[in-house]
C-alpha cells in the first residue's frame, strides 16, 4: 500500500510529461491528477480499489483520439488506460492503475434518432434511463434493462454486454448493437457493423489496421467453430468477453466484429458512439405478483411461470423484502405488494406480461391466475397469495423496489455486509431450483448468511453472502467460495458470469475456455491491443505479454477500510456502509439525490465521492497519530478543541479537497434516506467541518449564519427599521461583497400571540382538556421570517376546536451544525431537549411547522447526545398532526383551479414524508392538489443565499421546480423553498397550512 500511495502521489516522470503534452495537443477536456479525484476514480460497485495515476475526461471523439494517439510515442507507450462510463460494474472492470479514460461527464449527447427505421445513435456516456426519457414520447425503448439503468452509460452497458430484466424476450445490450465507432489502442478509428461474410473476407485480405484485425478474428471464428459450439453455453445470458460464437451467424452467411467488443470490458477499444436498435413501447402491460412460503418454493415454481408466456420473471427472496419494508421506498408500492395479515411471505415473483394486444394479456393473466387459485386451494407450489397490477407507473414503482435491492443488502446491520464476488451465476433456468440448493449448501457449511433476487426466467440469481472484509480470516474466503461456485456452475451447465463481467474474474477464464479456445482470445487481444495497453490484466493478455490475470484476490477496498479508527466507524458507520452503489449519480432531475451532483457531474460532489473522501481523510489523520473523538462524547462538551488535525503528506493536499467537496453539499439530507445504505453525509460534514475551521480559522459569515438563531431575536425588536436596509439594491451588494451572502429575507414585523404557555397551569388541566390543546414548537425562521405562517396555524387549529399554544423560542441548533459548530450545536440540543422534554411530560401534542427543523430534533440530536440527555419526547410536523384531526369539521371555501404541491427535499426523503399526507389531507377537505416528483429547489437553508452558489442554486430550480410554479397553482412545504421561488419568481407560495386557513 505505501509503494502504491508513493506511485499515486509522486506521479511518474512519464505519466507528467505525458500529460503535459496531453493538454498541448489540443485534448479539450479535463486532465486531473488530484488526490481527491483519483480517490473517487478507484472504486466502483465492487469490493476492489486500485488507484489510477490520473483521470482525463474526454469531451468528444477528438480527445479520445488525441490521447491514445499520444500514447503510441515510444515513451509513453508503458502507459495504460480503462475506459470508463458510470463505474456501476460490480466486478472492478472499470478500475485500473493507469490513466482513466472517463466518457461519462461531457459525452452524454443523443446524436440522432430514425423511428422510421428504428435506431438512435448515441455517445458511449449516454445513460441508460437518459435515453429511454427521450424515446418514450416517440414511442420507442431500449430494451436492456438493468437495476442501475438511472445511472449506467452505454458504453459501460456495451463493455459488459448488460442485460436484467426481460432478457428472455428482449436478450443482451449486443442483440441491439446496429454499428460501433471505437478508438484502438494507438488511436486508430474503428468502426463496425454487420457485413455479408463476402465482405469481411475481402477486408480481411488488406494489408492495414482494420484488415489485420478481420483477419485474425475470422482465423479464430472460422477455425474453432466446432469448439466454440461445444464450449459455449446454450443460454440465454451468452459469454461476455470475447463472444467468439456470435461474430458469426448460425448460417455463417454474415459477420459482425461488434460481437467481439461487446462484452470487452474496455480491453479492446474504447466505444465512442453507438447506434443501438429501438423498439416499439408495447401499450399494455400487467405485473402479477405471487407470494411464496419460501425462496425455494419461489425458485422451482419459475420454470412454470416462464412457460405461462410471460415476458419475464423476476425474483426476490425473504432477506431483500425485509430490507425494502424498512426502507423509504416500501410506502411506495406497499398496497401492491403487502399480504394479508395471517400470511408470512419468504419468497416474490414478479410476472410480467406486455404486449400490443389487450385482450391476448388478459388471457395471458386469466389462464395464469386459473393455476394459481388452484394451487392456493390445494395448499400446493408454497403459493400463499397473489396481487395484479395494471397501472403502468404503480409497475414502475415494484420493479424501482427490485431494482434498489442491490443497494438494499449494504444496509444489512453489522459489520458482515452482502458483497458481490459470485452474484451473477446463470444455468440453464430448469436447473437453477437445484444449482441453488447446491450454491445454499455451500455458503451454509461457511456459516454465511446471504440475500438472493434476480432474473429467474434466465437462470440468473445475484447471490450476495455476507462478510466483513476487513477479518482476515472471512477476507480468506473469497478465493476458496468463488473456486467452488466456479466449478458448481460447470456442473450445471452454466456460467460464472452471466450478467456483471468478469473484472477481476479473470483469472478464471483459462479454466473455463481451455487452453486451445483461451489462446484464441489471447490472439484478438494481440490484434486489437498487443502492448496491453487498454485495461491490463481483464479477461485475457495479449499473447508474448507476461502480465498476469486480474484475481478475485486483487486489489481490495478492505486494505483501507481495516486502517479506520474505531471511533469513526462507532460514530460514522452509516456514512463508511457506502458499498459503491452509486445510485446518488441517478441523472433524473426529478429525484431529490443528489442536487450538487446533477449539477457539476464530478462524482466528488455526490454522497459516494464525500464518503469516500471523508473515510480517506479520517484514515490518513490517523496514520499522523490524530485521534478524532466519538462524535457522542464529552470532547464536545468543551468550547475549544483539544486535537489538531495534521497537514502533513497526503494531507497537505487532502484537507481542503475534502473541504472543497463538503462545501458544494446543500445539506439537504437526501441521502441519509434515499440512499439503499442511508449514507448521512451533512453529519459526516459537519464533524470535518468542525476540525477543519479548527486548524484553518473561518470566515465572518460562518459565524453570522452559526449565530442566527441568537441574533434574530434582536433583530426582530428592529425588524420595521431593518427591513428597507436588508431589502435595498445596495446593502443587497455589500452583504454579497463583504459576507458572501444575497438576496436575503425580510423579517416579520409583528410576532401573533397564542395562548400563553404557563406549565404549572397546563399541568394542572385534565387529559381531556389537554386533548384540545396543542404545542406549536416555534423555529428561528417561520416566528422571525414568515409570523403570517404562525398566524395560519393558530386559526386552523382554533377551526378544529383547539387551541394553540406557542412554546417560548429556544434555538434549534441547525445552522450551527450546518457549519460545523459541534460543541456550539451540542450545547443548544442539551438545552433545548431538556426544556422540550418538560413540555412533553404535559401530554399535549408538540407540533413544528418547518419538518426540516423537526427532523433535527430526531437526528442530528441523538447523534449527539446521550439517550439520556436527548430524553424520549417526539415533536410532530404539521402535516402528521393535522392527519390525525377529524377534518370533517372544516368547511373550506371551493377551489376553482387545481392546487401543485411543492415539497421540501428534505421532508420528501424522509420516512415521515410529507407528500402522500398533504394529499390525504386535501382530498379530505375536498381540493384536488397534484404531488408531482421533484428534485432539490436549490435552496436548501442558507446555500442558495450564499453568492458563490448561485449558478447551481439557479440551474437547480430551472430543473425541476420552475415549470410547475410558473405553469400552476403552487404551495411549498419548506421556508427555504418559499424563499427561493419568492426570489427567482418575485412572489412567494403559501404553505398548505396557510392556503387551508384563507378557505375558513
Amino acid at each position: 500500500m505505501g509503494q502504491e500511495n508513493k506511485v499515486r502521489l509522486n506521479l511518474d516522470s512519464i505519466v507528467k510529461k505525458y500529460l503535459n503534452e496531453l493538454k498541448a495537443s489540443g485534448f479539450k477536456g479535463e486532465v486531473d491528477t488530484s488526490y481527491s479525484t483519483t480517490l473517487v476514480h478507484s472504486t466502483d460497485n465492487s469490493i476492489y480499489q486500485q488507484f489510477p495515476q490520473a483521470v482525463i475526461f474526454a469531451k468528444s471523439n477528438k480527445d479520445i483520439q488525441t490521447a491514445l494517439s499520444l500514447s503510441e510515442k515510444a515513451e509513453f507507450r508503458q502507459l495504460s488506460f480503462g475506459p470508463r462510463g458510470g463505474g456501476t460494474g460490480t466486478n472492478g472492470q472499470s478500475l485500473t492503475g493507469g490513466i482513466v479514460l472517463d466518457l461519462s461527464r461531457h459525452m452524454r449527447q443523443i446524436l440522432e434518432v430514425n423511428t422510421e427505421e428504428q435506431w438512435v445513435r448515441v455517445q458511449g456516456g449516454v445513460i441508460k434511463d437518459q435515453l429511454n426519457d427521450f424515446l418514450r414520447p416517440l414511442g420507442f425503448f431500449f430494451a436492456p434493462d438493468l437495476s442501475t439503468s438511472n445511472r449506467a452509460t452505454v458504453g459501460g452497458m456495451i463493455n459488459t454486454d448488460a442485460s436484467g430484466q426481460g432478457s428472455l424476450v428482449y436478450g443482451k445490450t449486443s442483440d441491439h448493437l446496429l454499428a460501433l465507432k471505437c478508438f484502438l489502442a494507438d488511436g486508430y478509428e474503428l468502426e463496425t457493423c454487420q457485413m455479408p461474410m463476402k465482405a469481411a473476407q475481402t477486408i480481411a485480405k488488406q494489408d492495414s489496421r482494420q484488415g489485420h484485425i478481420f483477419r485474425d478474428v475470422l482465423n479464430s471464428c472460422l477455425e474453432n467453430r466446432t469448439k466454440i459450439l461445444d464450449i459455449f453455453p446454450k443460454l440465454n445470458r451468452f459469454l461476455t468477453g470475447y463472444d467468439l460464437k456470435n461474430v458469426l451467424s448460425d448460417d455463417m452467411q454474415s459477420f459482425d466484429l461488434t460481437r467481439i467488443i461487446a462484452g470487452s470490458e474496455g480491453s479492446l477499444a474504447v466505444v465512442a458512439e453507438a447506434k443501438l436498435n429501438i423498439l416499439p413501447i408495447e401499450p399494455y402491460k400487467t405485473l402479477v405478483n405471487i407470494n411464496y412460503d419460501n425462496f425455494d418454493s419461489a425458485l422451482r415454481h419459475s420454470p412454470f411461470l416462464v412457460s405461462a408466456r410471460s415476458t419475464s420473471v423476476e425474483t426476490v427472496d425473504s432477506k431483500v423484502l425485509n430490507l425494502a419494508r424498512e426502507d423509504m421506498i416500501w410506502r411506495s408500492v406497499a398496497d401492491f405488494l403487502e399480504t394479508p395479515a395471517h400470511i408470512v411471505s419468504d419468497g416474490l415473483n414478479m410476472v410480467e406480461f406486455n404486449g400490443t394486444n389487450e385482450s391476448d394479456i388478459n388471457t395471458k393473466v386469466r389462464a395464469l391466475t386459473n393455476q394459481l387459485d388452484s394451487l392456493i386451494e390445494s395448499k400446493k407450489a408454497g403459493v400463499l397469495s397473489y396481487s395484479i397490477t395494471t397501472n403502468k407507473a404503480d409497475i414502475l414503482k415494484i420493479y424501482a423496489m427490485r431494482k434498489k435491492a442491490v443497494g438494499l443488502l449494504g444496509n444489512t446491520k453489522g459489520a458482515q455486509k452482502p458483497v458481490a464476488f459470485v452474484e451473477d451465476t446463470a444455468v440453464p433456468p430448469e436447473n437453477l431450483a437445484d444449482f441453488i440448493t447446491e450454491f445454499r449448501a455451500l455458503l451454509d457449511s461457511y456459516n454465511l448468511s446471504y440475500g438472493m433476487f434476480g432474473h429467474v426466467d434466465a437462470g440468473v440469481l445475484h447471490v450476495r453472502p455476507a462478510l466483513d472484509l476487513c477479518d482476515d480470516k472471512q477476507q480468506a474466503m473469497l478465493k476458496p467460495i468463488s473456486d467452488k461456485v466456479s466449478e458448481l456452475t460447470k456442473k450445471y451447465g452454466g456460467l460464472f458470469w452471466g450478467e456483471h463481467g468478469k473484472g477481476f474474474r479473470s483469472e478464471y477464464g483459462p479454466d473455463f475456455f481451455g487452453p486451445e479456445l483461451f489462446l484464441e482470445l489471447r490472439k484478438i487481444k494481440t490484434a486489437f491491443d498487443k502492448n496491453n495497453k487498454l485495461n491490463p490484466g481483464k479477461i485475457c493478455t495479449p499473447i508474448d505479454k507476461e502480465a498476469a490475470l486480474a484475481g478475485v484476490e486483487g486489489p481490495l477496498r478492505a486494505r483501507y477500510d481495516q486502517l479506520i479508527p474505531i471511533n469513526i466507524k462507532t460514530s460514522f458507520q452509516d456514512t463508511l456502509n457506502c458499498n459503491g452503489n452509486g445510485l446518488c449519480f441517478n441523472y433524473n432531475e426529478s429525484t431529490q439525490m443528489c442536487p450538487s451532483y446533477k449539477i457539476t457531474k464530478d462524482r466528488r460532489d455526490s454522497p459516494k465521492g464525500r464518503a469516500m473522501l471523508f473515510k480517506e481523510w479520517t484514515r490518513l489523520q490517523a496514520a499522523q497519530g490524530v485521534e478524532l473523538p466519538l462524535q457522542q462524547s464529552a470532547y464536545f462538551d468543551a468550547t475549544k478543541s483539544q486535537v489538531q488535525i495534521s497537514e502533513a503528506g497526503e494531507l497537505a493536499q487532502l484537507n481542503h479537497e475534502v473541504k472543497r467537496a463538503m462545501d458544494t453539499c446543500l445539506a439537504c439530507k437526501a441521502c441519509s434516506t434515499a440512499c439503499p445504505v442511508k449514507v448521512d453525509i451533512p453529519n459526516s460534514r459537519a464533524y470535518f467541518l468542525h476540525f477543519y475551521h479548527q486548524k484553518y480559522g473561518r470566515g465572518l459569515k460562518d459565524y453570522v449564519v452559526g449565530n442566527i438563531e441568537k441574533l434574530l431575536p434582536l433583530m426582530s425588536l428592529g425588524a420595521s427599521i431593518l427591513n428597507p436596509v436588508i431589502g435595498s439594491k445596495l446593502v443587497n451588494k455589500l452583504s454579497k461583497w463583504g459576507l458572501g451572502y444575497q438576496d436575503l429575507p425580510l423579517l416579520s414585523t409583528k410576532q401573533p400571540k397564542g395562548v400563553e404557555y404557563n406549565y404549572e397551569s397546563l399541568s394542572q388541566l385534565s387529559q381531556s382538556q389537554k386533548d384540545n390543546h396543542v404545542l406549536v414548537v416555534l423555529d428561528p425562521f417561520t416566528w422571525f421570517y414568515e409570523a403570517e405562517l404562525i398566524a395560519a396555524t393558530i386559526k386552523l387549529v382554533n377551526k378544529l376546536g383547539k387551541k394553540a399554544i406557542l412554546l417560548p423560542f429556544h434555538g434549534n441548533g441547525k445552522t450551527q451544525h450546518v457549519k460545523g459548530f459541534l460543541p456550539e450545536f451540542k450545547a443548544t440540543a442539551k438545552a433545548t431537549s431538556a426544556f422540550l422534554q418538560q413540555a412533553a411530560s404535559l401530554n399535549i401534542p408538540m407540533v413544528g411547522l418547518d419538518s426540516a427543523l423537526v427532523f433535527v430534533y430526531d437526528d442530528e440530536y441523538r447523534k449527539v447526545l446521550s439517550d439520556a440527555e436527548r430524553g424520549d419526547f417526539h415533536v410532530l410536523t404539521i402535516h402528521e398532526w393535522l392527519k390525525q384531526q377529524d377534518l370533517g369539521t372544516l368547511t373550506p371555501t371551493s377551489v376553482a383551479e387545481s392546487l401543485t404541491l411543492m415539497p421540501h427535499c428534505t421532508e420528501e426523503t424522509n420516512a415521515r414524508a410529507a407528500s402522500a399526507t398533504w394529499k390525504s389531507i386535501f382530498d379530505m377537505l375536498g381540493i384536488q392538489i397534484n404531488a408531482p416528483s421533484i428534485g432539490c429547489c436549490g435552496m436548501a437553508g442558507t446555500f442558495g443565499h450564499e453568492s458563490k452558489n448561485q449558478v447551481a442554486s439557479r440551474a437547480l430550480y430551472n430543473a425541476s421546480w420552475q415549470p410547475h410554479v410558473q405553469s400552476s397553482i403552487v404551495v411549498a412545504t419548506g421556508f427555504s423553498c418559499r424563499s427561493q421561488i419568492k426570489r427567482f419568481e418575485g412572489r412567494k407560495p403559501k404553505h398548505p397550512v396557510e392556503f387551508i386557513a384563507q378557505l375558513l
